[in-house]
């Protein structure tokens, strides 16, 4: 056989295992969307949507309130909003635990492997969640800081302004999933757990659930971590609007 022939059959090989792929991940995508199909319409049918809550000024409703007053009820309702939209996600998630000490958080993780991780209601008055995640020291406790309509990770004061904010806590935690998880295939398997100036890395890789969330949430996440683009998607407007209405991977 002369080289042109095993080049050609080498090409027409890889082409066929790209197609390979490219079929089995698009059956992927339409088994999950089949599932939604026939658990989500019916369910929401009756149940009827929720939207979620809009920053409106008193202006925008036809009141008359000029001053500082208006601004700061403005920024209240905006703030209320935010927030009641981040409690909307995160009891979507399954791993939002709410109301949990610090000592109920380490016995739920002191088992669990690295990087395991949950949410729940920060015990602290100042701050409204916390993160609690299991490292290669043990059980620790993250708080997440609200400030000007963010959220944010708290931290020392010199490292506090390169922190990433972010809209919605679950955004939050699905960038620090996402970088923990490309930072550990990074890092050399030779790497010791604990670097030398004593600081433990923070992974967040896998949730601890407090409750299994509905299938239909499954398969929408799974959905989300499939594709991007899920208007593409050759699905009814009531499912597309149902799967953006949680656009993370985690």
């Amino acid at each position: 056989m002369n080289k042109g022939v095993q080049n050609k059959l080498a090409v027409d090989d890889w082409t066929r295992a790209q197609r390979t792929f490219w079929e089995v991940r698009t059956l992927k995508v339409i088994l999950l969307v089949l599932v939604l199909v026939l658990v989500v319409v019916p369910c929401r049918a009756t149940e009827g949507w929720t939207r979620p809550m809009t920053c409106q000024s008193s202006e925008a409703s036809g009141e008359s309130n000029p001053g500082g007053g208006a601004a700061s009820r403005r920024t209240v309702e905006c703030d209320e909003s935010r927030v009641s939209l981040a409690m909307k996600e995160l009891n979507s998630t399954g791993w939002y635990w709410g109301s949990l000490s610090a000592n109920q958080a380490k016995e739920i993780l002191q088992d669990a492997a690295e990087g395991t991780f949950l949410v729940r209601d920060s015990s602290q008055r100042d701050y409204l969640f916390t993160i609690s995640a299991m490292t290669s020291a043990g059980p620790t406790n993250l708080r997440i800081e609200y400030q000007h309509g963010k959220f944010k990770l708290d931290s020392v004061l010199l490292v506090r302004p390169k922190l990433k904010q972010f809209d919605s806590v679950v955004h939050l935690v699905e960038h620090y999933v996402q970088l923990s998880k490309t930072g550990h295939k990074k890092a050399p398997k030779s790497q010791p757990s604990t670097p030398r100036n004593g600081t433990v890395p923070l992974l967040l890789t896998r949730p601890a659930y407090a409750t299994i969330p509905p299938l239909q949430h499954l398969c929408r996440v799974a959905i989300n971590r499939s594709t991007g683009r899920v208007r593409d998607l050759p699905l009814p407007n009531r499912l597309k609007d149902y799967v953006a209405d949680y656009t993370y991977n985690v």
